[in-house]
């Protein structure tokens, strides 16, 4: 089964809500199951749940078929979103381009030729989607791809 993970803050911004909305369709354009995740730091911990979440993602999108909420505790947003589409092996990401940029920094750290895209590619095999505010959308998914790509159904 095809897996989309989509990372989001709590509570959801406007932001979140394109991520969430973009995820949503790509997971049903592959008949996916999508995993809701959110990380609640250590050091500024809101004690965030898995119901507050999915009441706030629902309150935003909609109730949500096919749907897993997760909430993970870490000290790092970055690390800990990269540990849960490891262990869960993610076929796609979905990311907002704020956590993209930041993931951008953090690999700049541990790498001197940072492409992010790239990394995760190699590093996940799994396809990143980084989406804007607006709802625009980029993909790193490569050429050799088998899965076709989706239409824009412009309802973002």
């Amino acid at each position: 089964m095809t897996l989309v993970v989509v990372p989001v803050r709590f509570p959801p911004s406007s932001h979140s809500e394109a991520t969430l909305r973009e995820a949503v369709r790509v997971a049903e354009g592959r008949d996916a199951e999508l995993t809701i995740l959110h990380v609640d730091l250590y050091q500024n911990s809101g004690g965030v749940s898995r119901s507050d979440l999915k009441r706030a993602v629902e309150k935003r999108i909609g109730r949500l078929d096919r749907a897993r909420y997760v909430v993970r505790r870490g000290f790092l947003v970055e690390e800990t979103i990269l540990e849960e589409i490891v262990a869960e092996k993610a076929d796609v990401v979905v990311i907002g381009s704020k956590q993209a940029g930041r993931w951008r920094r953090m690999v700049q750290k541990l790498l001197s030729d940072p492409d992010i895209d790239s990394f995760l590619r190699s590093e996940l095999d799994c396809t990143v989607i980084t989406v804007e505010a607006d709802g625009e959308t980029t993909s790193n998914q490569s050429d050799g791809e088998t899965d076709a790509p989706l239409p824009n159904d412009g309802d973002d």
